[in-house]
């Protein structure tokens, strides 16, 4: 197996233009696992540890730019105000020496349904950058992902950031799990809130082929919320939000739950998501 170390993005590109079959590995919590069961045997692997400028994150205009190598822990201790969905999640990854190492460029790498990184990201407006020699592309989150671990990504092509709106109003992440820390999702949702612009984001993971939206429910939410009277939320509303969100999941039967036990449960979690960030614009 070839070991490549770029110390520059310019440099990891030329690598991947070369070598569009070597497997980018920063944190390696995922890589690594693969190769220690002997999952895949890649031909070659892409350090990309030591490039400095992937490992920063900067705001501006009201968006972060995430760089791909900055880990969870720095989002949960950085960017718990400008990303509150985003680092709730963040703080839901595995262990702390996991969160040391993980990052969300990885996660979206493996396009995994399950990557606590992607429902956050998929209630927000969230871009990811990719680059390759031929240049550099945004893809909208919510195309980003083709089907099971697969993305848009190019065989020539590296993630090199992630850009997301700074929170416009409250948001919240929740997920369900045989035990509270290091353990993969049954299921998992994400809310995030717009009061001004009126508008509600979702984002479902480990309920389906992709991480899904579950748009009829951000749809009802926003026609129905008492945005203007800033009343109590109904339980009719909540209770039919965390309906719509159980029917929009697609999930199987597996080692981790049933398919019914996931609908069900995401029903919950929307019904308390939706209730835990009305609270936050009421005051």
């Amino acid at each position: 197996m070839d070991f490549h170390q770029p110390s520059t993005v310019a440099e990891a590109l030329a690598v991947k233009a070369e070598h569009p079959d070597a497997v980018p590995i920063a944190g390696g919590t995922d890589v690594m696992v693969e190769l220690n069961f002997d999952v895949r045997r890649p031909a070659a692997l892409l350090d990309l540890g030591r490039i400095a400028e992937l490992a920063e994150w900067t705001e501006h205009d009201g968006h972060i730019r995430l760089g791909a190598t900055v880990p969870y822990t720095r989002i949960v201790t950085e960017l718990g105000e400008e990303l509150p969905g985003l680092a709730m999640a963040s703080r839901t990854v595995g262990s702390p020496q996991i969160r040391n190492r993980g990052t969300v460029g990885g996660n979206l790498g493996s396009a995994s349904p399950a990557g606590d990184a992607h429902p956050p990201l998929l209630a927000t407006t969230a871009m990811v950058e990719v680059a390759s020699t031929r240049g550099t592309r945004e893809v909208s989150i919510h195309e980003f992902f083709a089907g099971p671990k697969r993305s848009v990504l190019a065989p020539d092509e590296l993630i090199t950031a992630v850009t997301v709106p700074r929170a416009p109003g409250p948001q919240q992440f929740a997920k369900v799990g045989t035990r509270n820390a290091m353990v993969i999702a049954v299921c998992s949702f994400a809310i995030s809130l717009d009061p001004a612009a009126r508008t509600v984001g979702t984002g479902i993971g480990s309920a389906g082929p992709t991480p899904l939206r579950a748009t009829e429910a951000e749809e009802f939410a926003a026609a129905e919320l008492p945005w203007e009277s800033r009343d109590p939320l109904p339980d009719s509303i909540s209770h039919e939000f965390g309906r719509l969100v159980g029917a929009a999941a697609r999930p199987i039967d597996d080692v981790r739950g049933t398919a019914a036990y996931r609908r069900h449960s995401l029903s919950v979690l929307g019904r308390r998501t939706l209730g835990w960030v009305w609270q936050e614009v009421t005051g």
